[in-house]
């Protein structure tokens, strides 16, 4: 039986992400400077120990909503609040290096995709969080091996760049290093995804730990049996997209 992972703090009924009156639009330059309006007026409140799920048709701004938490695309309207470094921070206004440092030590993000430089050992790839996050190398290549291991990727493989693993693998190397970090704030978009039932049965395990950790988690499921199994309440997105 795998130990459970520590994670950084007791559940506590406190806020760590709050966002008023998001709004954000993409202009298509090449369609004559065409607006989609995509989100308009989010207001959510996450707080620690809890998992909210973000639910509506494809195409609503679910992953919009996550990137722009995240800090990949500027919003235009509202504020996007975080408990960082026991004060609050609007990440909609923030600097680029008080972004990075959120990153570093309040918000992990895991997207559908693993994007890391090559040829760089996945042992390296995931243990780089927690490295980042104040961690002593060592102990962040335990936290890494440990995670990898116990998310089915053989020992054998830990000191390879992820390159040539399948895309299952590499899923669950991006899964790895989401969690080693040890954030406050968990984004995660599509976590099991190309995943099977073991390993989706890992994921689920993982997130339980991390919530009963006082970690905040936010994410994107459209396998719903997958979804209600960690969610603790859904937030809908409303049907908000025309061309201006």
């Amino acid at each position: 039986m795998s130990a459970a992972l520590a994670f950084p703090s007791e559940k506590e009924s406190e806020a760590l992400l709050r966002v008023r009156g998001l709004g954000k639009s993409f202009t298509l330059h090449l369609q004559g400077g065409l607006r989609i309006r995509v989100l308009k007026n989010v207001a959510l409140e996450l707080r620690r120990g809890e998992c909210v799920m973000l639910s509506g048709p494809s195409g609503i701004g679910k992953s919009t909503l996550m990137r722009s938490l995240y800090g990949n695309y500027r919003i235009e309207t509202g504020e996007i609040l975080v408990h960082h470094g026991g004060t609050w921070i609007d990440l909609a206004t923030a600097d680029p290096r008080t972004v990075i440092e959120m990153r570093r030590h309040t918000i992990g993000y895991v997207s559908q995709f693993l994007r890391v430089v090559p040829r760089v050992p996945t042992i390296e790839i995931v243990a780089e969080p927690a490295r980042l996050s104040g961690s002593a190398p060592e102990e962040a290549r335990e936290r890494a091996r440990t995670l990898l291991l116990r998310l089915n990727i053989p020992a054998r493989l830990h000191e390879l760049p992820p390159a040539t693993f399948s895309g299952g693998e590499r899923q669950r190397v991006n899964l790895a290093r989401g969690f080693a970090g040890g954030h406050p704030i968990l984004l995660l978009d599509e976590p099991s995804a190309s995943l099977d039932a073991e390993n989706s049965a890992i994921v689920t395990d993982l997130v339980h730990e991390a919530k009963s950790g006082g970690v905040a988690i936010l994410g994107i499921m459209h396998d719903m049996a997958a979804r209600d199994a960690i969610a603790d309440r859904l937030f809908s997105l409303q049907p908000y997209q025309d061309a201006a």
